[in-house]
C-alpha cells in the first residue's frame, strides 16, 4: 500500500484537500441534523405535557399536520402566515453576522404597517395605485430601518446593550400605534376597534395568480436571496462576519465598525418595516391593534431555527407558519386553548437553545462532533 509520504506531490496536496471537504461535509450535515434533533426532542417532551393533559399526541400532530399542510386551503392559509415571518426572522438574522441579538423586530413591524397606513391616507384618492403602493412600500422599509438602526446607533455609540433597547423601544412603538389610531387619525367609522381609515381596495396589493397568496411571500424569498448574497459574496457582508467574530481585530484591521452596526440593523429594521407593509397593503387595508400579531417574535424562533441563513429562513417560516395555520382547528377540536401553540413554540426555541451545545462538541463524529 502507497504511502501519503511517497506520493507525488500533486498526491500529497489532494489529501488534505479530501480532509477538509469531508470535515465540512460532517459540519455542514450537524447543521441541518441539530436542529431536527430539537424538533424532534421538543415534540418528544410535548407530548408528555398533551398526556398529562390527557389529550392524545397522535391526534394533535395529525391536526396539525391536516390544519397546515393537509389540504391545499392550509397550505395557503400557511403560506400567508408564512410571509411576515420570512421578514422578521431576517431582522433578526442580519444583526445576529454581527454578534447582535436584536428582538424588537415586531415594534418595526407595527411602525413599518402604520407609516405605510399614514402616507397613503392623503394620496390614495388622488394617484395611481402603483404610485401610492411604491410610497407606502418605501415609508415602512425607511421607518422599520430607521426604527431599529437606532437600535444600532445606541450600542455603538452608548454601548446599550441591543436585546434590551429593541425590547423597549417594541413597547414605544406600540404606544406610538394607539396614540394615532385612538387619536388624530382614527377613523370615525370604526368605534369599536380604533383604526385608520382605509387605504382604498384599488390601492392593495393582490394575491399570486391561482393562489389565495400575496406578493408578500416571492418578495420576501427573493430579498433572502439577495441578503445572503450581500452577506456572504460583498465586502461588506465580510467584514460584517469579521467585525461579528472579533470587534478587536475589526478595529485593528481599520474596519468601520460603526458604520457596519448601524448599517445592519437598519437593514434589518427595514425587512421587518416591510412585514408591516404587507400586513397593511394584502391583509388589512388599515392600521390597528391587529398588527400586533405576535409575528416579529415568532421571527425570533425562525431565525434562530435557521441558524441565521437567509436561505434557511423560508423553509423553516412556512414550518411555523404551519404551525399557526392549525391553531384553529386544534383549538375546535381537542378543545386546546390558543395558547397551546404558544407553548409548542416556546418549547421548541428552549430546546433549540440548549441543543446549541451539541455544535462541535458533542455530537458523533460522522456529524462533525470535536472532542
Amino acid at each position: 500500500m502507497t504511502d501519503v509520504a511517497e506520493l507525488p506531490p500533486a498526491g500529497r496536496a489532494a489529501a488534505p484537500s479530501l480532509a477538509e471537504a469531508a470535515d465540512r461535509i460532517r459540519r455542514s450535515a450537524a447543521y441541518v441534523v441539530v436542529p431536527i434533533l430539537a424538533l424532534v426532542g421538543s415534540g418528544l417532551i410535548f407530548s408528555l405535557f398533551l398526556l398529562a393533559l390527557g389529550q392524545s399526541p397522535a391526534e394533535f400532530f395529525g391536526l396539525l399536520w391536516r390544519g397546515g399542510f393537509g389540504t391545499a386551503f392550509s397550505w395557503q392559509n400557511t403560506l400567508v402566515r408564512a410571509a411576515p415571518l420570512i421578514f422578521t426572522a431576517l431582522c433578526v438574522a442580519i444583526p445576529a453576522q454581527l454578534g447582535l441579538v436584536v428582538i424588537g423586530g415586531e415594534g418595526a413591524l407595527v411602525l413599518g404597517g402604520l407609516a405605510a397606513a399614514v402616507i397613503a391616507l392623503p394620496i390614495a384618492a388622488s394617484l395611481p395605485a402603483p404610485v401610492v403602493l411604491a410610497a407606502m412600500f418605501v415609508a415602512a422599509a425607511v421607518v422599520g430601518g430607521a426604527w431599529i438602526g437606532l437600535v444600532g446607533l445606541l450600542r455603538h455609540g452608548r454601548g446599550v446593550n441591543e436585546t434590551i433597547s429593541s425590547l423597549l423601544l417594541y413597547y414605544i412603538a406600540i404606544s406610538i400605534l394607539n396614540f394615532v389610531v385612538e387619536g388624530p387619525l382614527r377613523d370615525p367609522g370604526s368605534p369599536n376597534k380604533p383604526s385608520t381609515p382605509s387605504i382604498g381596495e384599488q390601492n392593495m396589493v393582490g394575491n399570486i395568480p391561482g393562489l389565495d397568496v400575496h406578493w408578500g411571500l416571492p418578495i420576501g424569498v427573493l430579498l433572502c436571496v439577495l441578503l445572503y448574497l450581500l452577506m456572504s459574496r460583498t465586502t461588506f457582508g465580510f467584514a460584517a462576519r469579521v467585525t461579528g467574530g472579533n470587534v478587536r481585530a475589526a478595529r485593528g484591521q481599520g474596519l468601520p465598525v460603526g458604520g457596519l452596526v448601524v448599517g445592519a440593523c437598519a437593514i434589518a429594521g427595514a425587512c421587518a418595516g416591510l412585514a408591516g407593509f404587507f400586513e397593511v397593503a394584502a391583509i388589512q387595508g388599515k392600521a390597528n391593534a391587529s398588527l400586533i400579531a405576535g409575528y416579529g417574535f415568532s421571527g425570533i424562533l425562525v431565525s434562530f431555527l435557521a441558524r441565521h441563513n437567509p436561505l434557511a429562513i423560508p423553509p423553516v417560516a412556512i414550518l411555523f407558519g404551519g404551525i399557526a395555520a392549525a391553531g384553529g382547528l386544534v383549538q375546535r377540536r381537542m378543545g386546546l386553548p390558543d395558547a397551546t401553540m404558544m407553548v409548542l413554540q416556546g418549547l421548541i426555541f428552549v430546546v433549540l437553545l440548549a441543543s446549541e451545545t451539541l455544535y462541535g462538541r458533542r455530537l458523533p463524529a460522522w456529524l462533525g462532533g470535536g472532542k
